[in-house]
């Protein structure tokens, strides 16, 4: 494992666990208690059985945010829709391998307007999927659970899997960020990170806690 970003742990609360009558209230509760970047889902209720977000809501997010938006596109034919959200203020956009007919040129795409580039799988999705697109990609992001609802529990098969991408990317010299999604808690994220991933998504677990600060320090926590 690359020791540089094991020693530099990302905490991204998705904010698909926010209660939204206050979500800019949410929003700056979670900057001030130590979160590196914003993770907003957007589904379609196609690719999966759910509808949340579009461009207009990023962008009201965008206004008041002092982190970076992680913006994972949980939708059918995003090449459709990439200019909309990174003019919304995406600071980074990720698509699904299972959505793109043309993943390489969705992902040219996406860093020719200038904000970083990530790729998707689903836990059954295999890793050979990267072979032709890892050294173009700024994060991997990995799904710890089947996608489309916030609250589910942590997927244990995915860590083989995560340690087998970390290995890849660092045969290939490469800097490229592994984020997981789905399940993750101060009680495995130590798991998840010796596996090889230095960004963790978490909902339920930080905005269903009682104290911000308290639980992203305990899921960015090495102990």
């Amino acid at each position: 494992m690359l020791m540089g970003k094991m020693d530099n742990i990302k905490i991204a609360p998705s904010i698909l666990s926010a209660d939204f009558w206050k979500l800019g209230q949410e929003i700056a509760e979670v900057e001030d208690a130590g979160a590196d970047m914003l993770h907003i889902d957007v589904m379609d209720g196609h690719f999966v059985p759910n509808i949340t977000m579009g461009p207009p809501i990023v962008n009201s997010i965008k206004k008041k945010a002092r982190i970076p938006l992680d913006v994972h596109l949980m939708i059918e034919n995003p090449e459709k829709y990439i200019t909309d959200f990174v003019d919304a203020g995406s600071d980074i956009l990720t698509v699904h391998v299972e959505t793109c007919s043309h993943l390489e040129g969705v992902v040219s795409s996406i860093k020719r307007l200038g904000v970083k580039g990530g790729v998707v799988l689903n836990p059954a999705t295999p890793l050979i999927f990267l072979d032709h697109i890892l050294e173009q990609v700024d994060m991997v992001l990995l799904m710890s659970v089947n996608p489309g609802f916030g609250g589910q529990q942590f997927l244990p098969s995915v860590l083989p899997k995560i340690e087998k991408l970390r290995e890849k990317i660092d045969n290939a010299g490469l800097n490229t960020d592994i984020q997981v999604d789905g399940g993750i808690n101060p009680s495995n994220c130590r798991s998840v990170v010796e596996a090889g991933a230095n960004v963790l998504v978490a909902g339920s677990s930080v905005f269903h806690s009682t104290n911000y600060k308290e639980t992203i320090a305990e899921l960015r926590s090495k102990k």
